[in-house]
């Protein structure tokens, strides 16, 4: 049924619409249904953590914290495991394979399995973030409904980016962030065709928010900043690259799994408990921090005394200090925790809560000093898009997404030195960022326009199925009068049961051809070993590594150890310059 209203929607909109119109008009319901799942989200979240608070708030000393990550994290398990069957893609690298490799489609059940799970997780206290899972939901919606009118794979990744910016600028009521975040992360280069769908969607989404969901997630407004604070301000943009560094490493560590060794539910149920206990010790971690992080952006650092152990102490500011500094090393390791046990969140929020804590850290640190009063608020919210610039590589993102929540446009200054300082460190540490790190040595899949067009091309598309088989028994002296009959430089030597036994290649023996004592030998005498095979489910871009690697231009392909034709570099570049003309006319919007 689907696939003939899917068929008739086609037909008719051909006909009234063009192609580049018709990806404006979808870029507004995937903004408006990624605006639907964002509201959703966050009420889901915001209810389950009031019913979180309110149990622990009736046991002594709040000793709820121990279990309900615990429950939380295993119920998010059952779901995945009995429910949905293991069907559900988690994180923002699953998001890039799905471009990189599946040409930007993704399966229909991430529109609401990511609602479900991280609402579970995060409500019953998981330190993680809303973004990751609202990413996914909303590249899974602009993906389906590209699907659905069987638009191209570059259309399918405008929508799927569409999605996510209309996901990230409606959780944050930050449109252009959403936006750049989406360039940035996802497609990886800015082009002004592919802003316009993302923008409409981001717009759209944030539009759904605000009149379904009004809460804002801070309610500030910072103040202008001072030139003799600046030294430290490049402080802050030396400790957050350094922090960042540290968020991807150990972060990223932790979440490839704890308890490995145990069954799924053991380590929902142990790497609960280890959570529960962590935010026992420090409650701020609970769930996301956001209403920690609004407290003290609002001047109320005296919160951190709440639901804690150590209230009575935390009157000494050297103590308050070190709990601070504590903070920033633990938050990360509870939100690791918390995924690598099978939780479903984000580093993102982390990473913002981390920066928060960081950027406090030095003002408050600074100013016990009585050599000269920082601004805390507004370091707090420098710090947030220094962690972020460094953990993303994303600076922009990071700028614009603190300046638009916290409105803090007056910042403009010491967030880009910041920015721009953490992310040179960071990058100097590593190259990628902590999603495309982990997608370069365990995917083998690169960043890069180039290696997305060059995936998008099908091997099937290219491969020569037309060659002539030679049998390595055939003497050379009737070898000869198959090179009359063909074209064909390389032969394929093969088995009985069609596997590849060797090649021949003109090039290799056309000095011999002319000796007499040649024609006596059989092809097995003249036959090798290809220096390369490729197979049939290969990606292009791999393909390509492998000619340049050895210099030559055509290889033998294989399937399921089946020799099925050859394919040839020039093939290959012939169709990736088809592709790059085609994707430029596809994103030019106006043509």
């Amino acid at each position: 049924m689907l696939k003939t209203l899917s068929y008739k929607i086609n037909r008719w909109r051909l006909k009234r619409n063009s192609q580049r119109n018709f990806l404006i008009y979808c870029s507004v319901f995937v903004g408006f249904m990624g605006g639907l799942a964002a509201v959703a989200l966050k009420f889901l979240v915001h209810l389950m953590e009031e019913l979180s608070r309110n149990i622990s708030s009736h046991l002594y000393y709040h000793i709820a914290y121990v279990f309900l990550p615990a429950i939380g994290i295993l119920g998010t398990v059952l779901y995945q495991h009995l429910i949905n069957r293991d069907k559900i893609e988690k994180g923002i690298g699953k998001v890039l394979i799905n471009i990189k490799k599946n040409r930007s489609n993704i399966k229909v059940n991430n529109i609401y399995s990511h609602l479900i799970t991280s609402s579970l997780t995060i409500g019953f206290g998981g330190s993680a973030g809303l973004e990751a899972p609202i990413v996914c939901t909303g590249t899974a919606i602009g993906s389906n409904v590209g699907k659905f009118f069987k638009l191209t794979p570059y259309e399918k990744t405008v929508l799927l980016a569409a999605g996510c910016s209309a996901g990230i600028a409606a959780v944050f009521n930050s449109p252009i962030a959403g936006v750049l975040f989406s360039l940035e992360i996802l497609i990886g280069e800015i082009t002004i065709p592919t802003f316009i769908p993302l923008l409409i969607a981001s717009a759209t989404g944030v539009v759904v928010s605000k009149l379904l969901y009004s809460g804002q997630l801070f309610h500030l407004v910072t103040e202008g900043w001072a030139m003799n604070a600046l030294p430290f301000y490049v402080l802050l943009g030396i400790l957050s690259g350094w922090i960042a560094i540290y968020i991807s490493k150990v972060g990223g560590k932790l979440e490839g799994g704890i308890l490995k060794k145990q069954n799924r539910y053991v380590r929902a149920v142990g790497g609960g408990v280890i959570l529960g206990l962590i935010i026992a010790v420090f409650p701020q971690l609970f769930g996301e921090g956001y209403h920690y992080l609004t407290e003290i952006l609002n001047g109320n650092i005296n919160v951190l005394k709440e639901e804690s152990f150590f209230a009575n102490w935390l009157s000494e500011p050297l103590i308050m200090l070190l709990f601070i500094g504590a903070l920033v090393f633990t938050k990360i390791i509870a939100a690791g925790i918390t995924i690598g046990a099978g939780g479903n969140g984000g580093t993102f929020a982390p990473t913002v809560f981390t920066g928060a804590f960081l950027g406090l850290f030095v003002a408050y640190g600074v100013n016990q000093t009585g050599l000269i009063h920082l601004n805390t608020v507004n370091f707090i919210a420098v710090g947030m898009a220094g962690a972020l610039a460094g953990v993303l590589h994303a600076p922009l993102t990071a700028i614009f997404l603190i300046a638009e929540i916290t409105g803090g446009y007056v910042l403009f200054i010491p967030l880009m030195i910041v920015s721009a300082m953490s992310y040179i460190i960071s990058r100097y540490s590593s190259p990628h960022n902590m999603y495309w790190s982990q997608l370069i040595h365990h995917n083998n899949i690169h960043p890069g326009q180039d290696y997305g067009m060059l995936n998008s091309i099908m091997l099937d598309s290219i491969i020569n199925r037309k060659y002539t088989p030679v049998d390595k028994q055939m003497p050379v002296g009737e070898f000869y009068q198959v090179l009359a009959k063909t074209d064909a430089n390389i032969f394929p030597v093969l088995k009985e049961d069609g596997s590849l036994e060797g090649v021949v290649l003109i090039d290799d023996i056309r000095r011999r051809l002319f000796n007499k004592d040649i024609a006596d030998e059989n092809i097995a005498d003249i036959m090798i070993e290809p220096p390369a095979i490729i197979d049939y489910d290969q990606p292009a871009s791999s393909v390509m590594d492998t000619f340049d690697a050895i210099d030559v231009w055509q290889l033998p392909v294989v399937k399921d150890e089946v020799f099925i034709g050859f394919i040839s570099k020039s093939a290959l570049l012939s169709k990736y310059r088809a592709v790059i003309i085609e994707q430029h006319k596809a994103s030019d919007l106006f043509a």
